[in-house]
Parts: C-alpha cells; structure tokens; sequence
C-alpha cells in the first residue's frame, strides 16, 4: 500500500500511527461550524510525522511525491475552517518540532513555523523590548506558521491592517513538493503565493516578521448604551492616531451578561461593550477622548481595576475568543465573518442589525483596510438550518456587506469567491501531483467552478492506502 510503502521510507524520522492521536493531530477547530462538522468530523489521517529540520521537511516530501500519498501541514490546529482537516488522509505533516526563534533584530524576527505565538513574543520582549505587530486571539496556542497559513490578521490589526498588508511578513522559505524539492525564499508581491494558502502549494519552514516596541499594555472594558454609539466610538477611536492602541471590539448586548462569565457580574443585559488595549504613554489621550462620549462607562483597567475574578487578557474576548465562549455556553451559536467597509460600516452594521434582530448578535473588531478604519464583523448567530445560514449571507451580500464564509472549507469559498491566479499558479509549480491539502483549492480540481453551490471534494474521505 502506498501509505505504508511511505511510512517505511520515512522510518528515519519521527513518527505517530497511534490511532486515537493521529485522529486528534488530524482535526482543527472546523467544529465552530455545524456545516462543516456534518462534513469533516469523520476525516482522519494515515499517520502523522514531526520533522526536525528543513532537511527533514524535503526528505517528507520527496517521498511523499514518489509514492503519490497526500500531506496536510498542521501547526496547533486553532483554525477553524478546516485548513488543517486531512480530506484525502495520507500523512499530516506536523510542525511541533520546529519552533526555535533564530535571531532576533531591530524591528524584525526570524523563526521556524512552529514556534508557539507566545514563546516568540516572550523571546523578543526578553531580548530586545520589541513583541509582534499583530496575533490572533489563540496567542497562548497558535503558532506563528499556521497564523501565516490560515490567519488573516487579528490582535494589532485596528494598527497595522490585516497579514496580507504590505509589510507585515516580511520573508518566508517555502520547500515545494517536487520530485526534488526546491527551496525558495519569498518576499514582496512573492509573499502571496504562499501566505493564507493552507499549505497547498508549499511548506513554509521559515519565517521573518517585523516587530514593534512591547508595552504593558492597558487593557480595558467599556460600556455603552446604546449600540450606534458604541460602534461610533469605536469606530472614531481608531481613527485616533496619536493614541496608540492594540485591540478595539465590540459586544452587542447580550453577549457580555450572556457569554462572559467574568465580565456579566459588572454589567446589565442592556450594556453594549468595547474591549480596548491601550499603551500606557497614550492613557491621558484616551481618557480625554473617552470623555467626549456621555454614557460611556469605564468599568476595567488592567492597571488599576481589581476585581473578585479578574476577567483575564481582553484579546481573548476578542476576535475568534467571543465565538469560542459563546458555544461552551450555547452549542446552537455559530459565526460569520464580514467586511464592513471604511465610510460605510456604520450604515452597513445597522442595516445587518436591523435586518435580524435576535438571530445574530453583532461583535465587531476594528481593523484597518487599505490604511483606513474598517470592521470586521465576527458576528453570532443563532443556527437553526443550513439553508437559513445560507439565506443570511446572502442578505449580507444584498446589503453589501461581503461574507468572508467560515462555513466553507476552500481557499476561494471562504474568500472572494475567485481563483487566486498566483497562489493557482505558484501550485502548478511547487506541487505537481497535487498531494498538499487536496481539496482545498477548488480552481485545482475544477478551474471553471461557478460558487452557485458549495464545492463538495468527491474524496472527502479516509485514503484507502
């Protein structure tokens, strides 16, 4: 059998075929949608090997190549549109070991892709006072490859804009999936061949980020009545330049009473609230700022505040956070993921709120777009059908208000519903046989798909070997 023919080929390195741990190693936070849970939640890999090395890396996949057996990537699995979800079985190709921090410079660092967010940050505050410019709200677990891979930006984004901005990678070195791997190293326009891609056209074994001064970050929980005014705020505080923040949500009522546990007791289910991180140099800017909105409460600050139960780190209300707290209490909820545009998101979000009351709870993040103030919309819903999910986003798209669907698990379907003609092309190259993550590039297997209906991958299954 081909899969056995390889896991002999690759004895020399470390290797997992213990059933119940490469079922684990095999799933992602695909979950969050009851979609895709009704699609994916049997897949499952063959085995699962660590490389060590870069060295390691070619060797995996020359022999991959060679016996023709598929190779999904996985950092820590915190996606959760299936990017890691193995749809062929075959091997997962897991990044564990990889994780050493290389160097350290002014303004940038270099690091193997499964360094854990959170040691790389740790490393460059202890070594140099500088963090990363941007994370996703699973700072304690993500690695810094699967953001690269999976993520589209996060906390930092209300600063810096979103992963594919120019400037926010800076390098990666990608091996392909040839007969004789080649190793590349990518910067500038080559930088999108391979960012967000799900490893279906490359396996990035090194990374180079830039980095901005760490601070003690203030971290801070608003309340306002009245929505609008809220988003308002939001909205005019990261137009706010000269106060320097690192995250800006927003929380329609109920959620905080509903889903935080730790913030309910401090508030009312009529409190709309906005979590803030704030450098401690701009604190007197924000107060000021703050005081220009009547009925805004300040009811935390990380630096003065004590509560009974602190409620943690804000990031992680934020951002996929607030999905995650939402289902530990109600199983029903899942998501969307919208881009409410600059100058129009206030008349957008209100339309959307409007549109249904009580089925979807709005949350907002912040972000820039372009180099102007957007939001993203991470907004609740309350699942009822598959067919009603799918009647939502498409009065989002009437209302102008793109769904970026986390329902999906294809580059292009959880995007704009388009071929990425560089990422398409850079696949032609670096993966002939097509092993990585098949299935998640739809203009791989069908290059004239139309989006009119969901791709359904005809091998979404266990590999036979």
């Amino acid at each position: 059998m081909r899969t056995e023919a390889l896991k002999a080929a690759l004895s020399h390195l470390e290797i997992d075929e213990n059933p119940i741990s490469v079922r684990a190693k095999s799933r992602d936070f695909f979950w969050y949608s009851p979609v895709l849970k009704s699609r994916m939640d049997h897949l499952t890999a063959d085995f699962v090997v660590s490389p060590r090395s870069e060295a390691e890396v070619i060797d995996v996949l020359a022999a991959a190549h060679a016996h023709g057996v598929p190779v999904t990537v996985r950092g820590a699995g915190t996606g959760n549109y299936g990017q890691a979800m193995p749809l062929k079985g075959g091997i997962i190709l897991h990044m564990k070991n990889m994780a050493t921090v290389k160097a350290i410079h002014p303004g940038r660092v270099i690091a193997e892709p499964g360094c854990l967010i959170r040691d790389l940050d740790a490393a460059t505050r202890a070594q140099s006072g500088q963090e990363l410019r941007m994370h996703p709200s699973t700072f304690a677990t993500a690695t810094i490859g699967g953001f690269i891979s999976g993520g589209s930006g996060g906390v930092g984004s209300c600063t810096w804009g979103v992963l594919r901005d120019l400037g926010n990678i800076l390098r990666l070195r990608v091996v392909t999936a040839e007969a004789t791997p080649q190793v590349h190293d990518f910067t500038g326009e080559e930088l999108h061949r391979v960012s967000h891609a799900y490893g279906t056209n490359g396996i990035i074994t090194e990374v180079e980020m830039p980095l901005a001064p760490a601070y003690d970050w203030v971290e801070l929980f608003v309340t306002h009545r009245d929505f609008a005014t809220a988003v308002r705020l939001a909205g005019e505080l990261g137009h706010q330049d000269g106060i320097l923040k690192k995250l800006v949500s927003v929380y329609e009522a109920p959620t905080a009473t509903a889903y935080f546990a730790r913030i309910a007791p401090h508030v009312t289910d009529a409190d709309h609230l906005l979590g803030l991180m704030v450098a401690p140099q701009s604190m007197d800017g924000f107060l000021t700022f703050l005081a220009r909105y009547p009925g805004a409460s300040l009811i935390y600050r990380s630096d003065q505040t004590r509560w009974d139960k602190e409620p943690g780190p804000v990031y992680e209300y934020g951002w996929n956070h607030t999905t995650l707290r939402a289902l530990k209490v109600d199983p029903s909820i899942t998501y969307l993921q919208v881009a409410y545009a600059p100058g129009v998101y206030e008349e957008k979000i209100a339309a959307i709120r409007a549109a249904f009351p009580g089925e979807l709870i709005q949350h907002l993040e912040a972000m820039r777009m372009g180099g102007q103030m957007a939001f993203a919309g991470l907004t609740l819903v309350r699942f009822t059908t598959e067919a009603r999910l799918d009647e939502i986003i498409r009065s989002h798209d009437a209302i102008g208000a793109h769904v970026f669907n986390p329902h999906r698990y294809t580059l292009e379907e959880g995007g704009r519903q388009s071929t990425d003609a560089t990422q398409l092309a850079f696949k032609r190259q670096a993966d002939p046989k097509g092993i990585l993550n098949p299935g998640k590039m739809i203009a791989w297997d069908v290059p004239d798909w139309d989006y009119s209906r969901m791709y359904a991958y005809d091998q979404m299954r266990k590999a036979a070997g």
